[in-house]
């Protein structure tokens, strides 16, 4: 297996925007022929530039395809030309308990490889962004600082996971953002250079309720979101959302957190209207709300 995968991991180093110096270093995944390749979002955020260090030591430049914040993943495009990839394999069809392979360049150690098990499914990281990061996968196999944006292998060769945290402090206790999960954002990364989900236009909190209110309301959860803020011409205040109104469901599926509306918010969702249930001063109404793709961040 390390055979077949180890020449589609390479380093990705990386040099500072303002003093041109190299200021880090991490791991990625080649994924086609041509040169494209899978890291993390983290390893390559600010960058001035990036090189992609070859399984054979050989160093080519890269650039930044895309990148997805709130998958803590990036795509990118090595100068060079012929490579060997690695075949993104089925997440969903990993078992707890399964062989895990973990390949990437540690402590700028190349072409390291450690061994372990798949410990957990279906966890939850929070991203750049803020959002959660669905169904990632917990391993101990062995990972520092480096590995980030490597490949995870599972017991049939195939790359189920994009290396992408540790806890410190903690043995053995690893996450990899899941081969489904990029799977569905590399065509969105290669024609768009982003991921585009959809947008309220507010800003919110989590809020619990009563059991009395659930109970009297008919609520099949006891929390919703609070509106704490609506933007300035954003789809919320033109749907009349206002400041204090509690968003207790969307489209009729609970709204328990603000997580649960961004898992709602999909790019299916954009341009189409949506039914709030929202609860203001003590009474339930419903709100049509047209979802927006969301604002572009600003350069920094």
């Amino acid at each position: 297996m390390v055979e077949d995968i180890g020449p589609a991991v390479i380093g990705v180093r990386r040099t500072s925007r303002s003093r041109g110096l190299y200021d880090g270093a991490g791991s990625g995944v080649i994924i086609s022929p041509d040169g494209y390749a899978l890291t993390n979002n983290h390893v390559v955020r600010g960058a001035g530039s990036l090189e992609g260090i070859l399984h054979d030591g050989s160093v080519t430049k890269a650039e930044i395809v895309g990148t997805d914040p709130d998958t803590d993943l990036a795509l990118l495009r090595l100068h060079s030309k012929g490579h060997r990839p690695a075949e993104l394999g089925d997440s969903e069809a990993l078992r707890v308990g399964e062989l895990s392979i973990a390949i990437g360049n540690p402590l700028g150690l190349q072409a390291t490889v450690t061994v372990g098990v798949v410990s957990a499914l279906r966890r939850t990281l929070r991203g750049d962004s803020g959002r959660l990061i669905e169904d990632v996968i917990q391993t101990d196999a062995a990972l520092n600082p480096g590995n980030s944006g490597g490949a995870l292998v599972d017991a049939r060769g195939a790359v189920v996971g994009i290396n992408t945290a540790i806890i410190g402090g903690a043995q053995g206790i690893c996450f990899a953002v899941p081969s489904s999960t990029a799977k569905l954002i590399i065509p969105d990364l290669m024609r768009d250079g982003r991921v585009a989900r959809g947008w309220l236009g507010i800003g919110g909190q989590t809020q619990g309720l009563s059991r009395a209110l659930v109970r009297r309301l008919g609520l099949s959860s006891e929390s919703g979101v609070l509106v704490v803020a609506v933007s300035s011409g954003g789809p919320g205040e033109a749907a009349g959302l206002e400041e204090g109104d509690l968003i207790l469901s969307l489209d009729g599926e609970a709204t328990a957190s603000v997580d649960a509306i961004h898992k709602l918010l999909t790019r299916d969702r954009i341009g189409r209207s949506v039914e709030l249930d929202v609860l203001r001063n003590g009474a339930r109404t419903k709100l049509k709300l047209a979802v927006t793709a969301r604002p572009e961040p600003k350069a920094a």
